[in-house]
């Protein structure tokens, strides 16, 4: 029998998803792989210090742990890290485990099954950041116990943008860990970013993706080629494909010796093939495996290491793609036939592992949080075999989003996620339109999936509605889309979030006096830039954002992002007042709402002394705010403590803002 909700002003009701439910259910496995007959993965633990964990499911299907705590899988190449590990069964059986170690950036050896803690292989370097490295492979055939070939970044001196990456080779013995000359440099350092190298399968050809300063991944790269000498030594190292306005992602060796890879040079990531030696007037010819589809097969490169194709030892190629969110499919590149993946999952991290016929990935939906989820291509069955969702309250506070797309003022196209709140006993009053929050994805160049968040549900739980902008700059709708940004940032994303704010207003959805914005890192540019910029909201939550663009052009931030405003912006030599111009730091003056800002005190990327600039420049003008910094967190929060008292003070920000009675979280002090 259905009950009839009963009425409630939103914004008060009661709500099991709590903060502290929220924080400990936050992030997602990554950095999927095989070792064996085992899937390995990485997982978040924020209840021990936000850590990464490295597990595996064993053939029984058990899963547990590869290193006990406090070892953190995790690695700072370009500060966003990348695949952190890799393993191998030895003679005998026994798996071997290596790993960067997130608190001194070392690679480690580790012998799960056995009685010895983790060994160093790579020494410590007391210039700058140190040596780092990511997207390790093991190649046991190297030398008398093997080698790991990897990406190595080195600083040469204190600044952010003193370094140096090069692909190299670590003696797995462990005679590198206290003397720098026993790695082996295989590429040179012609370019500033390398990703890890793909080895062909008969051991003959290495290939890499390289990129320079002003590009970013996603602008342009170049695909590099070499030869693999009897010695393991890389030769005639040369370019194969890409350009300054070609960005490939992703590329793999495929079992007859041609190159497959992901370019968006048509306008959309589109999975290609190349032979290398079928040379053709002097032109390697390359040809797509698929007709122009309008969708992408490819994403953003912000970590080294990803994937969004894998091909399968039968010939055919497991691939994420989508527009928007990705979904899995099976290409037969013989055919041209794509199948997608049965089940109920609507989108698809890009991180996937083969092993046989049976494809793993990470999927997620609007009713489930990211799972490892298994298929079998012999039968086309799925199943989920890690971080299995359990729902931890009753699904029915989950929200019930709705993807739209909206129109501009400039007639552009505008995609949304729209979460309006929800609750299984009640609803709002009669007549009255209830608040709602404009989420603000960070990147800028990323997007924001349709997958169940409990942080939203956390807010719309409580009748306060969510709205998750893929503003013009977001990936997932081709090229053209994502260069809408180009020169324009503080310009497209603030209008497009104000268009879906504002089209929910008119529609009668939302209240005009309780809209608030909210985002970190470049979703907290948008959300300062959008309090300084505009009159539309009422208030706003900045975690770790960027606030002064010229703090950003001279070394105020990390070396991979620090030529990204040349595309975001301009270059700074060419148009130095639009730094200053739409700087929230230097609009502080027009800023007449209350907000909330949250930095952590360990980021790099972008560090506190930006937010505490911000802070003087608002000091005395009346403005209600509060700054709550965390010691010991960097760029996004991984501690459970973090996560809860900063989701308790967003709630009480607009709480006290809209008027609201919230006598279930600490009261967030406000000053001005």
């Amino acid at each position: 029998m259905n009950t009839v909700p009963a009425a409630a002003p939103y914004g008060t009701w009661p709500s099991p998803i709590d903060a502290a439910l929220t924080a400990t259910h936050d992030g997602r496995p990554d950095h999927l792989g095989t070792v064996g007959d085992e899937i390995w993965w990485t997982e978040p633990r924020p209840t021990e210090g936000g850590r990464r964990a490295l597990v595996r499911r064993r053939a029984d299907g058990t899963t547990v742990p590869v290193l006990p705590a406090p070892w953190n899988a995790r690695s700072r190449v370009v500060e966003y890290g990348g695949q952190p590990w890799a393993g191998t069964v030895r003679e005998g059986g026994e798996p071997l485990a290596v790993f960067v170690n997130f608190t001194d950036q070392r690679l480690y050896a580790y012998l799960p099954d056995g009685p010895d803690e983790p060994w160093p292989l790579t020494p410590v370097s007391d210039i700058g950041g140190g040596l780092r490295w990511v997207d390790p492979q093991i190649r046991p055939e190297r030398g008398a116990s093997g080698e790991v070939w990897c990406v190595l970044e080195e600083f040469t001196g204190p600044a952010p943008t003193d370094v140096r990456r090069v692909v190299a080779a670590v003696p797995l013995d462990g005679s590198a860990a206290d003397d720098r000359s026993k790695i082996r440099e295989l590429s040179d350092d012609r370019h500033r970013f390398v990703t890890g190298p793909k080895v062909s399968h008969d051991g003959r050809r290495a290939a890499w993706i390289a990129w320079d300063h002003p590009e970013m991944p996603w602008d342009g790269t170049v695909v590099m080629l070499a030869e693999i000498t009897g010695t393991g030594e890389f030769t005639a190292i040369r370019p194969l494909v890409g350009a300054r306005d070609e960005a490939v992602c992703q590329v793999e060796w495929d079992r007859d010796g041609s190159l497959l890879f992901v370019s968006d040079l048509s306008g959309w990531w589109e999975l290609q093939r190349i032979r290398p030696d079928a040379v053709a007037g002097g032109v390697l010819p390359s040809s797509r495996l698929l007709p122009p589809r309008g969708e992408e097969f490819g994403g953003p490169l912000w970590k080294i290491g990803l994937r969004w194709f894998h091909p399968l030892d039968n010939g055919l190629i497991a691939v994420l793609h989508g527009r928007g969110d990705h979904r899995l499919g099976i290409l037969d590149p013989e055919t041209g036939e794509l199948a997608d993946t049965p089940g109920p999952w609507t989108t698809w991290a890009d991180t996937l592992a083969v092993h046989g016929s049976r494809v793993v990935g990470v999927a997620a939906s609007p009713r489930s949080a990211p799972e490892v989820v298994e298929l079998d291509t012999a039968t086309g069955r799925t199943r989920t075999i890690g971080a299995l969702h359990r729902d931890a309250v009753d699904p029915a506070y989950y929200p019930r989003p709705e993807s739209r797309t909206f129109t501009g003022p400039d007639g552009q196209e505008i995609h949304a996620h729209i979460y309006p709140p929800h609750h299984p006993e009640l609803t709002g009053p009669e007549g009255e339109k209830p608040p709602y929050v404009v989420s603000v994805h960070g990147g800028p160049t990323g997007y924001a999936p349709l997958a169940l968040d409990l942080g939203v549900a956390y807010f719309t739980s409580r009748g306060i509605g969510v709205a998750v902008v893929n503003y013009g700059g977001s990936t997932g709708y081709g090229r053209g889309y994502r260069e809408r940004l180009r020169g324009e940032w503080g310009v497209v994303d603030v209008a497009d979030c104000a268009a879906v704010a504002s089209a929910l207003v008119e529609e009668g959805a939302a209240d005009p006096d309780r809209l608030a914005i909210r985002g970190g890192s470049a979703g907290g540019w948008t959300t300062a830039a959008s309090l300084t910029g505009t009159d539309l909201y009422a208030c706003g939550t900045i975690l770790f954002p960027v606030l002064d663009l010229e703090g950003w052009a001279t070394d105020e931030t990390h070396d991979f992002e620090s030529r990204y405003l040349d595309s975001l912006v301009g270059p700074f030599a060419d148009v130095p007042e639009r730094y200053r111009e739409r700087s929230p730091l230097h609009r502080a003056d027009r800023l007449n709402t209350p907000f909330l800002l949250l930095q952590g005190l360990d980021d790099v990327i972008c560090p506190p002394a930006q937010s505490e600039r911000f802070l003087a420049a608002v000091a005395g003008r009346g403005v209600p705010h509060a700054y709550i910094a965390f010691a010991g967190e960097s760029h996004g929060f991984r501690r459970v403590e973090t996560l809860v008292r900063a989701l308790e003070a967003e709630l009480s920000l607009y709480a006290q803002t809209f008027g609201i009675d919230r006598p279930d979280v600490p009261p967030l002090e406000l000053t001005t």
